[in-house]
């Protein structure tokens, strides 16, 4: 008896980057009965995974869901995506915003005219 995961052909419109498996590999995996993302969890391997799940995420929901369609299966994983892509909006906001801000008071605190200085008590 053959794989059913190994047969099972990805239609075209499937093909394409997951914003939800991206910024969510690990809940995004449970919840599409794939266990790659579970990769994740591993440090500094990690943020490479991420990439992979983004790229392959919807290949490996199609092949481990039950989906009659493709117009089923964009549905569901556009869920996913929205949620995925306003996650990834908000942390780069995020990590802007924290070095603008660490950057500012950097330039305020070594630009001060008390820099330096050793003041004796």
């Amino acid at each position: 008896m053959e794989n059913q995961v190994q047969t099972k052909t990805i239609p075209e419109g499937v093909k394409q980057w997951n914003w939800g498996a991206f910024m969510f590999s690990i809940f995004w995996g449970f919840g599409n009965r794939t266990y790659w993302p579970l990769l994740c969890i591993i440090p500094l391997f990690n943020f490479i995974w991420m990439f992979v799940c983004g790229i392959k995420g919807n290949e490996w929901a199609w092949r481990n869901g039950n989906y009659s369609d493709v117009k089923t299966f964009k549905l569901i994983q556009d869920t996913w995506n929205r949620a995925g892509l306003a996650a990834f909006i908000i942390s780069l906001i995020f990590i802007i915003l924290y070095f603008l801000f660490f950057s500012v008071f950097a330039i305020f605190y070594f630009t001060s005219p008390d820099y330096g200085q050793v003041q004796v008590g």
